[in-house]
Order: C-alpha cells, then structure tokens, then sequence
C-alpha cells in the first residue's frame, strides 16, 4: 500500500589517494511512509569487487575487523571481505561522530519524523581504483533493519551530488556518486502475519476475534508461555531464560500484536471507535510505533485522543487511509506483554454529507490495517458484528435522537392545549 516503500542509499566519493579514496559519505534515507527501522537497529553490508579495507570511519563502525595480519603498521578499521557497518549509539565520542549519525542504528520513517529518518557515514577506503575509470563499485548490498526482509538491488553509477557550501552561494560536487535502492517484503521475514484484528460494537453482543492461527499455530515450535495472571511471574522467567527467540504468549491467534476495533457510538452527525493495540510479546518493547488504517470515513476525520494522527495520501487525492502513532512521553513506546502492554484512543469521525455511513454489511470496520508496516491478519467479513435486525431502521443515539424526542413531547403537549 506505500507506494514509496523503499530505503535509498547514496554513496558519494569526496576525494582521491595513491591507495584509493577518502572521504566518501554514505547516506540512507528511509523513503517508506509508515515502516521505520527500531533497535537494534540497521546493518549495511556488501561484498568489495578487489582487495578493498576500510582504513576508517566516521559516524559507524564495522562490526568485525577481519584478518589484518598483512599491515604491520596502521592497521585498518577492517579487512573483511565482505564487511557490514552499524550505526554508533548515541553517547558515542564527539571525535568519532558524523552528521545524522549515533542513533542506534534506529531509522524513523517519513510520515512519523522526515528529520530522524536519514542516517549517514563517512567512510575511508584503501586498495581500490583512484578514478572513475579504475574504481569497481561494491557488491552484493543487504541491508538488515533489526532483521531481515530487505532486498537490495546493484549499486548504479548516477549523476554526481551537488552541496551548497557556507553561505550557500558555492556549488561543489561529488567526485563520484552510486546508488541503490532497498525495498522490504513481508514475505521474506516470514509466511505468516505478525499482527491481527479483531472487533466488537456498542450494538452487537457478538466479538469476533481475530481468525485462529493467524501468526501460526500453538503447535508450532515457539517458545511459548500459556496465558496467566501473573504476567510479573512470567516475566521472571523470561528475564532468566538464555533463548534468543522472542517469546509470544500463547494465544489462539498467535500473534505477537493485536489491534482491536470497538465501535463505540453513534451520534447524528458523529461516530465513535475505540482503538487498542495489545503487545502479546514477552522481552519486546516497540519503539515509535506506527499503525496505518484504510477506512474511507478517515477523511472525516474530526478527532483523536492519545494518539497522534497524520492523513496519508496514498492513492493521489484519494484519503482514506491514515497513520496513528504515540506521543513521545506517553506512549510511544508500546511495552512488552503484560498489564501495561497496550496503548488505546478514541477516534471521532464525522458522517458524511451523501449519508454513506451505515452501520449495515460492516461498514464501519476497518478494510485494512498495518502495525509497523506490516499487514495484519483481518476477519473474514462474514464474521463481522452485525447489526440486530431490530435495529436496522432505528434511529442513531445521542444528542440528536433526544432533541428529535423532545419536539415530538412538545408537539403532542401543544395538541393537548388546543
């Protein structure tokens, strides 16, 4: 559904050497709307095309030197082959630091904060070609966002970069620019969903829940905790234990998040959804958070509570599809299973003026959601809460039924006086 669902990543070489190139800056702009990159955070590596090392680099580091045994004085930053770099952490020391660098490695996403969602490095490199006709772009590039699903395509040579320097009158040039584009697939982390939705309504009795196994199946082999009160006992556990897998509290559905659609009210003009996003995942807390819905009556959207909330135009002028995320402060973070694991608001949406809104044929249920840019797992339609057929020629509740109310009392009295 992002239709700029993609990471970019520019390489510009600033000057030459006898032994190669230095000074070349390495940026990654993340282009995707609603999908960011949290701790641990990114991972770039590739594969050198000769007999590349890395002598040094500013705003990251390689995560293994290699075997240098070959340099007896000024050793490299790296020797390997096929090196991968990490972001630095944010206290890391003024000297080793670059522009949009040390954050961890956490890229946020446009939609959330355009600002935080570029990181960048310079990177020094020896043994390579000292001009555009003698230097071999790198091989192979992966990129891994706390894990994998990215695929990267070949770097490309492309028109050199332009900076505007002091005062901003000076234009200069890269001496040389390559690019390539990442792009994420869901399918590739896994065949399975990693959230689903479930929903209820103020006029049903009926919950239906999220479809069974959507993320998987008990069976499967999980570490798997089995649902209980004493969510602080099993978090002891988990604290102990040495797996590295992520545990996820057994569930029928299976899904580390659940979002829940809970139409709360219908006014005249207005009507009411109550939305709760639960963290069924144990040791995991989820860090700027984001979860897009496709509902046509977001266009009407009139207000929101506890979270914020921005329209997201993915279909030209069409917008009906938005993106909710939580305050920093309050609850950006989504914490890990347990009684605090879960964030809620309430959404209040205008009806509009052609009177599309109906509460028939699960019309007021959301037609797609995605938590962290992943599509969750939704009912099938058939399943939705409907609507009591005593109830389907009612009129709406609130302020404007009652004030219908009221002139009907008034008109009878006034009969009666006459």
């Amino acid at each position: 559904m992002d239709p700029h669902g993609r990471i970019d990543v520019k390489w510009d070489v600033m000057s030459w050497t006898p032994d190669g190139y230095v000074q070349a800056v390495v940026t990654m702009t993340n282009m995707q709307t609603y999908r960011h990159i949290e701790s641990p955070g990114w991972t770039l590596g590739w594969k050198w095309a000769k007999k590349e090392v890395i002598w040094s680099v500013l705003g990251a580091q390689a995560s293994d030197q290699g075997d240098c045994s070959s340099f007896k004085e000024n050793l490299p930053h790296s020797c390997k082959k096929n090196p991968s770099i990490i972001d630095l952490l944010p206290n890391a020391p003024f000297n080793q630091q670059f522009s949009q660098c040390c954050k961890g490695g956490v890229l946020a996403s446009q939609g959330q904060d355009p600002a935080a969602a570029v990181s960048s490095f310079q990177i020094s490199i020896g043994r390579s070609g000292t001009s555009k006709k003698t230097i071999s772009l790198p091989q192979d590039f992966y990129l891994l966002g706390s894990g994998p699903g990215y695929t990267c395509t070949a770097a490309a040579v492309v028109s050199p970069s332009a900076f505007y320097l002091g005062d901003g009158r000076r234009r200069s040039q890269a001496l040389m620019t390559w690019s390539l584009t990442c792009s994420y697939s869901q399918t590739i982390v896994s065949k399975n969903p990693s959230c689903c939705v479930s929903m209820s309504s103020f006029y049903s009795t009926q919950i239906t829940p999220c479809p069974s196994c959507s993320c998987g199946c008990q069976q499967e082999p999980f570490s798997l905790f089995p649902n209980r009160k004493e969510d602080h006992k099993i978090s002891s556990l988990v604290e102990k234990s040495k797996a590295e897998r992520k545990m996820v509290q057994c569930t029928e559905h299976m899904c580390p998040i659940k979002v829940h659609w809970h139409v709360k009210n219908n006014y005249k003009t207005h009507w009411r959804v109550k939305l709760t996003v639960t963290n069924f995942r144990y040791r995991t807390n989820y860090t700027k958070w984001t979860l897009a819905v496709h509902h046509p009556s977001l266009r009407s959207l009139a207000n929101v509570s506890s979270f914020l909330y921005k329209p997201l135009m993915v279909y030209g002028a069409s917008n009906d599809t938005g993106m909710f995320y939580g305050i920093d402060g309050v609850n950006a973070v989504l914490l890990e299973a347990g009684s605090n694991g879960n964030v809620q608001s309430e959404i209040l949406l205008q009806k509009d003026n052609n009177s599309s809104f109906s509460l028939e044929h699960g019309w007021p249920f959301p037609w797609r959601i995605y938590f962290n840019g992943d599509e969750c797992a939704m009912p099938s339609p058939d399943t939705y809460p409907s609507l009591p057929s005593s109830a389907r020629f009612s009129a709406p509740t609130g302020f404007g039924s009652i004030k219908g109310y009221l002139q009907i009392l008034v008109f009878i009295v006034l009969i009666g006086i006459v």
